[in-house]
C-alpha cells in the first residue's frame, strides 16, 4: 500500500462540514477529496489511499462504524488513519469507535483549526520512526530500557515494576490509545485475575512519580490511557 501523506478524504453528508473541514485543510497544505455518502467514502479511500479520513459517523448508505469496519479489516486500507467527526456525544460510540481503530473522535460543534492541528499531529505521531534504540524519550519523560531507569526532565523518577512496565507498554506507540484490557494483558498476563481498575490504580501513582510529566499520560474516557508527546 502507497498512503499518500498530504491527502486527507473527508466524508460527511453535510455540504457546509465538507466546506468548512475542507478549506481548513487545504490552507494547511493538505490535498483534499470530498465523500459524501460511506459508500462512497470506502471506495475512495480504496482509490485514493489517503494518509488520513476525516469520517462522519451518520452517513447514508454506510454508518461510519461500517466504514471504520471494513477500512481497518483491509490489509490495503488498515493503515490509514481515521478521525470520527460526529454530532453524537454518547460515550459508547466513542469507545466503539477506538476499539475498532479510530485515531482519533470529534464531536460536532467542533473548531477546524483544533481538528486540523489534531490531524497534523497524529500525521507526524505515525510518520515518526518508532523507538528501536534502548533509550527512547517522549516529551519531558526519558526511558532507558538497559537500566530499567526513568527521567523526567534528567531526574530519576522512582517507579515500581509494576508502574514501569505500564510506561514501557505507553512507550512502545506515543499518541495511540491503549485499553484497560491491553495494559493489563501486557503488564500481568492474559491469565490473571486482577480486577481492570487497578490499572487505574497503578497509572494514578505513575502521574504521581512523573510530577511535572503527569500530564503526558492522558486519559481517554470509558476507554483508556494514552502517551503524549507534549
Amino acid at each position: 500500500m502507497s498512503i499518500q501523506t498530504k491527502h486527507v478524504l473527508v466524508a460527511d453528508d453535510e455540504a457546509d462540514v465538507l466546506t468548512l473541514v475542507s478549506q481548513s485543510l487545504t490552507a494547511a497544505g493538505f490535498e483534499v477529496s470530498h465523500a459524501s455518502d460511506g459508500q462512497e467514502a470506502l471506495d475512495k479511500a480504496r482509490r485514493i489511499e489517503p494518509a488520513l479520513i476525516v469520517l462522519d459517523l451518520n452517513m447514508p448508505k454506510m454508518t461510519g462504524t461500517e466504514v471504520l469496519r471494513a477500512i481497518k479489516g483491509d490489509a490495503r486500507t488498515a493503515g490509514i488513519a481515521v478521525v470520527m467527526l460526529t454530532a453524537r456525544k454518547d460515550e459508547v460510540d466513542r469507545i466503539v469507535s477506538l476499539e475498532l481503530g479510530a485515531d482519533d473522535y470529534v464531536t460536532k460543534p467542533f473548531s477546524p483549526r483544533e481538528l486540523t492541528l489534531r490531524i497534523k499531529s497524529i500525521l507526524s505521531r505515525r510518520n515518526a520512526p518508532m523507538p528501536t534504540a534502548s533509550r527512547a524519550t517522549v516529551g519531558d519523560i526519558g526511558l532507558d530500557r538497559d537500566s530499567h531507569e526513568v527521567r523526567v526532565r534528567g531526574k530519576v523518577a522512582d517507579l515500581t515494576a509494576i508502574e514501569y512496565k505500564l510506561l514501557v507498554a505507553l512507550f512502545r506507540q506515543p499518541g495511540r490509545v491503549f485499553s484497560r484490557e491491553e495494559m493489563l494483558d501486557s503488564v500481568w498476563g492474559q491469565d490473571t485475575e486482577i480486577e481492570i481498575r487497578t490499572v487505574d490504580t497503578h497509572i494514578r501513582r505513575l502521574r504521581e512519580k512523573l510530577g511535572t510529566a503527569s500530564d503526558q499520560i492522558l486519559t481517554v474516557r470509558g476507554f483508556g490511557y494514552r502517551l503524549d508527546a507534549e
